[in-house]
């Protein structure tokens, strides 16, 4: 593996003599430009304008415009001399939890190797206190021409260096979320985790493949052989407006579950018959509804019991049997 930078980690009083390796590689389909009418190759060259002339690499050097159009040439020895402690040592600033730092700001990842045997021990010593304490490193380090903050945390008993942007080089987030008072229904949220535990089933990270770089490979497969170039089938539109959140919903749970019609907890059908809450507490107050009825029912069966029975005894009930008993007369005769 190729050494990207050598240098030292200062923990305290400690140093430890390192050599950074690149953790990532990228596999993409080397693609370059062509002139489309023939299919020749396009190349950029190196145009100084004062001299209306092309120029070899070796004389390429980089150079800064000032507001007022004036240019300041830098070279390599310029870059390579800056007065910077962080061009060769890697100083250990602080120690944090790892979730004090937000994702947002990590960029690219390094391992971290010893450069001899003798930092075999202490950086086993950070390695195995980063472990133990949870915790991550941050340092600063300079790499080519820019200055970073990084951690230093530990993957595969390894320790690696994840460089960071700078807290000011983070966009802030204001106006892109919803504006104004959305309310999410208890059954809605409780739908939508029974969702993501039966997505999260059985995931495996490492089984993603990258679906663009195998169909540009099909298609580069199928020009070079002369055939037909594969066509995907249009997808369905998806649709822009969810009326129905709790039906979309319950349909992408039955979706995930793939028909296997899981009836244990949290299931669909589970999810389906208790989450929406307004029906469970419906029935409480049809049940209270209907028990005054039948309490005054069995008080009229069973005659005048106590206080409270004589007195509905006395009401609009008693009236209306004594008309009907004074009008039966009337129909006799």
């Amino acid at each position: 593996m190729q050494t990207t930078w050598k240098g030292t980690i200062s923990f305290g009083l400690v140093s430890i003599p390192v050599h950074l390796y690149s953790a990532t590689q990228e596999h993409d389909v080397p693609l370059h430009q062509v002139h489309e009418k023939d299919g020749g190759r396009v190349r950029m060259k190196r145009y100084c304008e004062r001299e209306e002339k092309e120029i070899p690499y070796a004389e390429i050097a980089k150079g800064y415009e000032s507001p007022d159009g004036r240019t300041v040439t830098l070279s390599d020895e310029d870059l390579a001399d800056l007065p910077l402690p962080s061009k060769k040592i890697i100083d250990v600033l602080a120690f944090v939890d790892e979730n004090e730092i937000d994702p947002l700001m990590f960029s690219k990842a390094y391992y971290v190797g010893v450069a001899d045997k003798a930092a075999a021990k202490p950086y086993a010593l950070l390695r195995d206190a980063l472990t133990e304490s949870g915790q991550i490193a941050v340092t600063k380090i300079a790499l080519r021409t820019r200055e970073s903050p990084a951690v230093l945390r530990v993957h595969d008993n390894t320790l690696v260096l994840q460089t960071c942007i700078w807290p000011d080089e983070v966009r802030p987030a204001a106006g892109i979320a919803p504006e104004g008072d959305v309310t999410v229904r208890p059954q809605e949220l409780k739908m939508a985790r029974s969702l993501m535990d039966t997505l999260s089933e059985d995931f495996d990270l490492s089984q993603l493949h990258d679906d663009y770089q195998q169909a540009l490979q099909q298609v580069i497969t199928a020009r070079l052989e002369g055939v037909e170039v594969p066509h995907e089938e249009e997808p369905g539109e998806a649709p822009d407006n969810v009326i129905d959140l709790m039906e979309a919903l319950r349909s992408s749970l039955k979706q995930a579950k793939g028909g296997r019609g899981d009836g244990g907890p949290g299931g669909a059908e589970d999810a389906e018959g208790e989450a929406p809450a307004p029906r469970r507490r419906a029935p409480a107050k049809k049940t209270g509804a209907k028990a005054a009825p039948k309490a005054a029912a069995k008080t009229s069966a069973g005659g005048s019991t106590g206080g409270s029975a004589k007195g509905s005894a006395k009401g609009p009930a008693a009236k209306k049997t004594t008309a009907r008993k004074s009008s039966a007369p009337r129909k006799a005769s």
